[in-house]
């Protein structure tokens, strides 16, 4: 993280083509930068990012009027003449508004799996999808790149715990999901949603979320109350301490293993503890743990 795209391509050096084509690249030796036609790049398919703030963009296109490109985006070539985009889709797209016709690029070897890492990586580093958008990109990289969640933290240079919260998030429903990519609520919020297994409950929540602005402790505190108990009048009462001393141990054991933890005691002080897992590696981590 922070080394740029060619620490994560082994071929460092640009592919220098045997026959030129004056319409659509010049290449300056001096730098391994290759000026390349607008109208001869495609898009990246694998982009993790589907939406661009048009206001940012406009200020982007007015920067690189005055000052051009400062930094050269990164390309494959599909043929002779034509290339697709592996990094900088706002500086591509900003070029456009701004009436470039052609724009710096670094020319890369690339095949599609690489693309797909190249595109969330450079997003991650230099725009902060929503998160939301992360998530979708994480899961892509283990469904069509078949990378573990281990793979997949050290690529992004985050860690397991953090990838694993983000995968999560698309177990909510769809409606939150929904308000999780438009900005309607953050992390911190949908992490605390997730503490209920009720999608009903979820969902209620998340509208009082949006409709009284509430604060993430405010949700944290009524997902605690949603997870408590009904109050049984015939049962014998618990011993104050005692759920003292439970609350406790089930915070610190959710710290301790990172995931979700419940313990449930009944006056005599006989129970469970129910410790939560979201997949098969997630388990596997757990046991290790617990071993």
């Amino acid at each position: 993280m922070g080394r740029g795209l060619d620490a994560l391509i082994h071929d460092n050096t640009y592919d220098k083509p045997e026959h030129l084509n004056p319409e659509s690249e010049l290449i300056t030796p001096a730098t391994g930068i290759a000026e390349i036609a607008i109208d001869r790049i495609e898009t990246n398919p694998y982009q993790p990012r589907t939406e661009f703030d048009a206001d940012a963009l406009q200020e982007l296109s007015d920067s690189i009027r005055v000052q051009g490109i400062i930094q050269p985006i990164t390309v494959r070539r599909l043929s002779d003449d034509q290339y697709q985009l592996i990094s900088g889709e706002r500086r591509l797209q900003a070029s456009k508004i701004a009436g470039l016709t052609t724009i710096p690029a670094y020319i890369r070897t690339a095949n599609d799996e690489q693309m797909l890492e190249f595109a969330l990586i450079e997003n991650i580093q230099r725009q902060d999808l929503n998160p939301l958008e992360v998530a979708l990109a994480y899961k892509r990289l283990m469904d069509e790149c078949t990378l573990t969640i281990e793979a997949v933290s050290e690529k992004v240079g985050k860690k397991r715990p953090t990838v694993n919260n983000y995968l999560r998030l698309l177990k909510l429903p769809t409606e939150i999901q929904a308000g999780l990519k438009a900005g309607m609520l953050s992390m911190g919020h949908a992490r605390a949603l997730l503490g209920i297994d009720n999608p009903i409950y979820q969902t209620a929540l998340y509208k009082d979320i949006v409709a009284k602005d509430l604060s993430v402790r405010e949700v944290e505190e009524r997902v605690r109350l949603i997870g408590l108990p009904k109050e049984n009048k015939t049962a014998p009462k618990s011993d104050p301490k005692m759920e003292i001393q439970l609350r406790d141990l089930t915070r610190s054991l959710s710290n301790r293993y990172n995931t979700k933890v419940k313990i449930n005691s009944d006056a005599e002080g006989k129970g469970e503890i129910k410790i939560s897992f979201y997949s098969q590696e997630d388990l596997n981590r757990l046991l290790e743990l617990l071993q």
